[in-house]
């Protein structure tokens, strides 16, 4: 008598939201506080399932304070390039000890990778893009293996290129919540100012939107806040984020 046929295993690569999701999220929490909203999610159908992905620039510190009032125990992952300002490194361990985090991820550029593609360490001065995908992006992607759904600190007001940055977005088959997508400088300021939160050391010196240390520059007044980054490039996003090509309508 012979065997029964062997029970085929089977990889279920269905992803876990897409872009009709993502613009169903968008519509349920219309009008809804970006407060309101993460507590829903975060104890409720994302608990277990979400990281904070922060860069502990300019402005983390709102987003992170949000997150923290619901849950200090939701992972957030920092991705560190290996150029990044030592003032980066230490404000991240001083929000990250102040608002009482106990999952913080650091990621790094794979040894390997960085040392058949920036054998150098300069890459970033003629290829920012090669750059960015080698110390970013890939340690993201490994970063957010494990996840369904991230959060991001981009808001509206940062560039032209993310004027239409809607709240919820598909990205690889996982759903990106930008809980600031709507939020303006003063209400930030306004909000660092209620909680007593601390400022990331380089924003006085002018520095309003920080990344590397190489590709980093000051704004000038009248500049978009993050005009200092990739100057002389063309390149406005590190490939973590695309342009924005949200249409409510569609």
């Amino acid at each position: 008598m012979g065997e029964p046929a062997r029970q085929l295993d089977m990889i279920d690569v269905t992803p876990a939201f897409t872009r009709a999701d993502a613009m169903a999220m968008q519509e349920r929490f219309e009008g809804v506080s970006a407060q309101e909203m993460l507590f829903e999610l975060l104890v409720g159908e994302l608990r277990g399932r979400i990281a904070a992905v922060s860069s502990f620039g300019a402005e983390s510190a709102v987003l992170l304070h949000m997150v923290a009032q619901v849950d200090v125990d939701v992972p957030v992952v920092f991705t560190n390039t290996q150029k990044m300002f030592g003032e980066t490194l230490a404000y991240r361990d001083e929000l990250a000890e102040k608002l009482g985090f106990t999952d913080l991820r650091v990621f790094r550029p794979d040894p390997r990778l960085l040392a058949i593609k920036d054998k150098t360490g300069l890459r970033w001065s003629y290829d920012p893009d090669g750059c960015c995908d080698l110390r970013k992006v890939e340690p993201l992607r490994r970063a957010l293996a494990p996840f369904d759904a991230w959060i991001s600190g981009r808001k509206g007001f940062q560039s032209g290129t993310r004027t239409a940055l809607p709240r919820f977005e598909e990205d690889e088959g996982r759903l990106k919540i930008n809980p600031l997508a709507d939020w303006d400088k003063a209400k930030l300021d306004a909000y660092f100012a209620e909680h007593e939160l601390p400022r990331h050391p380089l924003e006085a010196q002018g520095y309003l939107s920080i990344g590397c240390a190489p590709c980093t520059t000051k704004v000038a007044p009248g500049e978009d806040p993050r005009a200092g980054r990739w100057r002389s490039f063309d390149k406005v996003e590190c490939g973590i984020h695309a342009p924005t090509d949200y249409d409510p309508m569609i």
